[in-house]
């Protein structure tokens, strides 16, 4: 199965988070089936060719709309652009190779959120738990060696 496989049609999960179906918001939301983990100028890219005259703010507002409708998850690796991702059902952290930027999704250890207690929660109610984990993907560790 391939990530596409695992989200929803496009029409179907932009309804289904009762958000109006446009072509724009149709071609960020498989843009981001096909892409995970990408910034708004990397969805732009995708959705400009095949929705022609497509502007990067209206992207933004997309990716906004989806956002604020629990559809899509914005992370934000220390030093990089926001990014998007549409896995949102789970608790799951990041690891992000220092060399190219490559990411990759992590289930959390425990399974359920939030999978890291703190030592003191200050009386906040916890709902969520992000780790990024920080190392060399095995492209980079095989490029440093030769």
């Amino acid at each position: 199965m391939t990530i596409a496989d695992s989200h929803p049609e496009a029409e179907t999960a932009i309804r289904g988070a009762g958000l109006r179906v446009t072509e724009s918001r149709r071609a960020v939301y498989e843009a981001l089936r096909e892409h995970p983990h990408a910034s708004a100028e990397d969805v732009f890219a995708q959705v400009v060719p095949t929705v022609p005259g497509t502007s990067l703010q209206s992207v933004y507002n997309a990716l906004n709309d989806f956002v604020g409708a629990g559809l899509v998850r914005r992370i934000e690796p220390a030093g990089r652009a926001g990014l998007f991702e549409l896995r949102v059902a789970d608790n799951h952290h990041h690891i992000v190779c220092r060399s190219c930027g490559a990411i990759e999704d992590v289930d959390c250890v425990h399974g359920e959120a939030p999978c890291l207690q703190p030592s003191d929660a200050h009386g906040f109610a916890l709902e969520v738990a992000e780790v990024t984990f920080w190392g060399v993907c095995p492209a980079c560790s095989t490029d440093a060696v030769t």
